[in-house]
């Protein structure tokens, strides 16, 4: 159990840093060479929603520690538009400008051309549906304390 255990850690890993690389080459493609990766999955996921600061954390869309220097590129570049919230002074909002929106359009027609293309390699709706549950699991798993405590404390 441990090695495929191990193995589904480093192919989280993989599979993230791949999909990093396509969004990358679809820049590249596009001769988009102001905004990274990291912060065009970050569009992709606003979308053309408005959200806080804290929600983009709370949500996980982004990478590491470093959402604040990715949105104050993003603001700075072009792709978002950052306001102070009206009901919360010390809180920003942030939404895709229009170049934002375009990255976000285009990562969406990316993503919509893959999901077609999986009948070709022979992946399933009830395969993925199946992939994402045993994730969700494992996400559960690991984010909850208590039983991530229980299996690290000492035997009595």
């Amino acid at each position: 159990m441990k090695a495929k255990y191990l193995e589904l850690i480093g192919l989280i890993e993989r599979l993230h840093r791949q999909c990093l690389e396509v969004i990358k080459a679809d820049l590249d493609r596009q001769g988009i060479r102001d905004l990274n990766n990291v912060q065009a999955l970050i569009l992709f996921n606003i979308g053309e929603e408005e959200l806080s600061i804290g929600e983009l954390t709370q949500r996980g869309y982004y990478l590491g520690s470093n959402v604040s220097y990715n949105v104050k590129k993003m603001v700075e570049n072009g792709y978002l538009i950052q306001e102070r919230s009206p009901h919360d002074r010390r809180s920003f909002h942030v939404r895709a400008a229009d170049k934002g929106v375009e990255v976000f359009r285009s990562l969406s027609a990316l993503f919509d051309q893959h999901s077609t293309q999986l009948d070709d390699i022979q992946i399933s709706e009830e395969a993925l549906d199946s992939a994402n549950h045993a994730l969700r699991r494992v996400q559960q798993f690991w984010s909850t304390p208590a039983s991530m405590a229980r299996n690290l404390s000492p035997a009595a």
